[in-house]
């Protein structure tokens, strides 16, 4: 598998108040061998001159326009004329090393390759932080059908041409879990990379309640993306209070001869039901993935004449 050279890159960072980490980030970058014309700072009308500090460093800063990370990576996006896009924050968590990495696994073939938050600094984390992105790794998994271990991570790398058909419709640290949404949707290559993850500098901006939001919208985005498999996956929930009726029919019936034909009816009708859905729930995830591979060979397809025809 082989892709496109990632000569052309940009470095997107959305920035809010980071101006005691960001100077710090800034340097990095460039000793790191990443020219200053290929960082576009996108900066949320930071109150604390975390502008003025980019550019008083040589590097290019513009104002995102609305509020949200989420738009302030559409800005970036929306600003930038290159093919290979990397995205970090500027809060000094992630080392700006890893740009390379990212870029390797673009050219390899990849079309998103998210770096995942394997070597953790001590205190970089805490545990509800950590158990919280297992569980929504995981909570996407079920939805998605797709495997990875830090879709949250807010590293990573993206070919131009699947970020040119995100609405960006999700605000927030939402913004993620909408671009991984739609790569493993529709048949674009996603990867992940190990990446180191430090203490941030200056005030934390994730706080529990974000965590609960992402949820509601990974469930919104399968809605979107598999409305059919979200509808079975709720209706096999009809299983719970079926089994429970079934549980308690039978148990008054062995040990106290007492039979509830009405309760008894109303567990088997959920049963059925919610096994049925529960049927149609996996038939329905595995024609997604048919479909995904299919849609997958066609943008092969097309590339490949392109490729040809120019």
């Amino acid at each position: 598998m082989s892709g496109d050279s990632c000569s052309d890159y940009t470095v997107i960072i959305p920035v809010l108040n980071e101006a005691e980490a960001l100077p710090i980030v800034l340097r990095e970058l460039v000793e790191s061998g990443v020219p200053r014309e290929r960082v576009l700072i996108v900066d949320g009308y930071s109150s604390d001159g975390s502008r003025e500090i980019a550019e008083s460093m040589g590097f290019r800063v513009i104002l995102q326009e609305g509020k949200g990370k989420a738009m302030a990576i559409k800005t970036g996006v929306e600003n930038t004329s290159s093919e290979c896009i990397v995205f970090m924050d500027g809060d000094y968590t992630y080392p700006a090393r890893h740009i390379h990495d990212l870029l390797r696994q673009l050219e390899s073939g990849y079309d998103l390759v998210i770096g995942s938050r394997v070597y953790l600094e001590k205190g970089s984390q805490s545990v509800l932080f950590k158990l919280g992105n297992k569980a929504l790794s995981l909570f996407f998994e079920v939805l998605f059908g797709v495997k990875l271990s830090d879709v949250l991570s807010g590293m990573y790398s993206a070919r131009r041409k699947l970020l040119r058909e995100i609405g960006f419709e999700f605000t927030g640290f939402s913004v993620e879990s909408e671009i991984v949404a739609h790569a493993a949707s529709t048949g674009f290559r996603v990867a992940e990379v190990p990446i180191g993850y430090r203490r941030r500098i200056g005030r934390k901006k994730l706080s529990v309640r974000h965590g609960f939001k992402i949820a509601v919208d990974m469930v919104r985005l399968t809605w979107r993306y598999s409305p059919v498999f979200l509808i079975f996956a709720l209706g096999a929930l009809m299983l719970i209070p079926g089994l429970y009726l079934d549980i308690f029919v039978l148990y008054k019936w062995l040990y106290y001869g007492v039979v509830h034909h009405v309760r008894a009816l109303a567990g088997i009708t959920l049963s059925g039901l919610g096994a049925l859905c529960s049927l149609l729930a996996v038939l329905a995830l595995y024609f997604k993935r048919f479909e995904i591979r299919v849609l997958r060979a066609l943008r092969d397809l097309r590339e490949r004449v392109e490729r040809e025809a120019g």
